[in-house]
């Protein structure tokens, strides 16, 4: 069995792999100052829950976007398990080539998404994350990491809304009935969820553009399955992207390539 933690801003995603399907996942709040004991509660409780203990897990591997976290997981990883997990970086083998032109900016996150993705498709592929940030990653199909975009996530535009202008309120992330908001809720729900659905498509066409072949469009993360319906562009949703791509990753650098 491999552990996969997958370290965002706001959440970490913690992975069972087993028999290279992926037996069980679970979520906790990204907090910069549990310990490595605190860590390992909560995988050892995760663990339980699939009725496995510590001792039947043979590897882990970490992608981090918070250095501190990705410290002290490491720790966890030596105090517990007795052996170094495998932090992703652009270092390691991918089975892609970055073109990015400083490959160490590129988060790992997005490495084990672009992985995943040309994994499964083997052809030129755009990935659209929604998360913190929403990220649009684009592999050729030379199995080449190109580059992407980032742009502001759609829980951290209405938070910064509602933080930064004193008469607009908190919002819910829904789609509103039309385009011509009639209260000031429907009016940010307008800019802020048609918004960005225009906006992803529009940046998609301008990338297919550039990109000169037909790639495959798919998206993942929390608000995936809400705004992908409601794209003209994006083709489907895949759950557990990042997860699949750090266990493809561990099978790389492990000399388990399948």
């Amino acid at each position: 069995m491999v552990l996969t933690i997958d370290v965002g801003n706001t959440h970490i995603e913690i992975g069972l792999f087993q028999q290279d399907k992926l037996a069980g996942s679970w979520r906790i709040a990204t907090g910069v100052n549990r310990t490595e004991d605190e860590f390992m509660a909560f995988v050892t409780h995760f663990l339980a829950l699939q009725n496995h203990s510590p001792q039947m897990v043979e590897g882990i591997a970490i992608s981090s976007v918070v250095p501190p976290v990705t410290e002290i997981l490491q720790k966890m990883g030596k105090k517990y398990f007795h052996r170094p997990p495998l932090v992703v970086d652009h270092r390691k083998k991918l089975g892609i080539r970055i073109r990015y032109k400083n490959p160490a900016a590129v988060g790992a996150d997005r490495l084990c998404a672009a992985v995943a993705a040309y994994r499964t498709y083997r052809q030129a592929v755009v990935v659209v994350d929604f998360g913190t940030a929403t990220t649009f990653d684009i592999i050729n199909g030379k199995a080449e990491y190109l580059g992407g975009i980032i742009s502001p996530g759609l829980e951290t535009t209405a938070w910064a809304l509602y933080r930064r202008a004193a008469k607009l309120p908190e919002i819910s992330l829904t789609f509103p009935l039309n385009t011509i908001g009639t209260t000031t809720e429907e009016s940010m729900q307008v800019g802020i969820m048609l918004g960005t659905v225009k906006m992803i498509d529009g940046l998609l066409e301008a990338i297919v553009e550039e990109l000169g072949e037909k790639p495959r469009i798919i998206a993942t993360g929390g608000l995936a399955a809400l705004i992908q319906p409601k794209t003209k562009m994006i083709e489907t949703v895949v759950e557990h992207l990042v997860q699949q791509g750090l266990y493809r990753i561990y099978q790389l650098n492990s000399g388990k390539n399948n």
